[in-house]
């Protein structure tokens, strides 16, 4: 199966589970996001081990904007973090698996909930492996309306003034947030803080592997431009699928553009 197809596999799945559970999945943010974790997990990115999940080597990801958790899911589960039987429990009292993560689940290294937080959290565990001796790599994927949080420039600027190395930060730059388009200079202000910064087309595997695979010898920055709702038409660049609950028909509509 190619990146692309795994991406459109991805996709099928969270519609899937989200028309089972009726809930509001925050489809559009996590679809804007779906290539970036495809080509993370499947592309030979990340270095880790679904059999040993605490392994001291793996590389460490830190996923800011929790809401996307459903895809992260069903690709923990895919690649053998733990059963895809266990989805079915996803939304259920009890259940590790909600709309936010939580580290009793393998393979998850961060609980979200709050924004503004993932940058800073990537660069402790890069400047804990810079003191160690170690040599894994730290990734945070942030929202770009998360951006707007004043701790995540305090990060940037005390990881650029230590010149973390192994930290990687990306940015999903879908310029919608709940209600409004975002305006920016992201690239400008991430330079000054000093940072190595990339911008990509978000759902270009050959330009995410690219940057991704780059390693500098200070923090590097990929500013990832995406189209929040990617993959079914009447969902992108749409504010409506922010947050709303998938109906059954809105599902029928969506497979005839994602099934494989």
């Amino acid at each position: 199966m190619t990146l692309e197809e795994k991406a459109r596999w991805v996709r099928s799945q969270v519609l899937e589970t989200a028309a089972r559970t009726k809930k509001g999945e925050h489809i559009g943010g996590i679809f804007s996001c779906t290539d970036i974790l495809v080509a993370l997990y499947y592309g030979n990115i990340l270095k880790v081990d679904p059999k040993n999940p605490k392994w001291d080597g793996r590389d460490r990801f830190v996923l800011g904007k929790g809401h996307a958790s459903l895809a992260l899911y069903h690709i923990l589960a895919d690649i053998g973090f733990f059963e895809p039987s266990r989805i079915q429990s996803y939304g259920k009292n009890g259940s590790s698996l909600g709309v936010q993560l939580n580290l009793n689940t393998p393979g998850v290294e961060y609980n979200t909930g709050s924004l503004g937080h993932a940058i800073g959290v990537a660069c402790g565990m890069a400047l804990s492996a810079e003191i160690d001796g170690n040599n894994y790599r730290s990734f945070a994927l942030v929202g770009d309306g998360e951006c707007e949080e004043g701790s995540i420039w305090e990060s940037i600027m005390f990881a650029g003034k230590k010149q973390v190395k192994n930290l990687v930060g990306i940015i999903d730059r879908n310029r919608l947030s709940v209600t409004e388009k975002i305006e920016d200079k992201l690239e400008e202000k991430i330079r000054a803080s000093g940072w190595e910064c990339k911008t990509v087309d978000g759902h270009s595997f050959k330009e995410l592997l690219k940057a991704l695979s780059e390693k500098p010898d200070h923090p590097l920055m990929i500013i990832a431009d995406t189209i929040k709702g990617k993959g079914v038409s009447f969902m992108e660049n749409n504010l409506k699928w922010h947050s709303s609950a998938l109906k059954r028909e809105d599902l029928e509509s969506a497979k005839k553009e994602l099934w494989i």
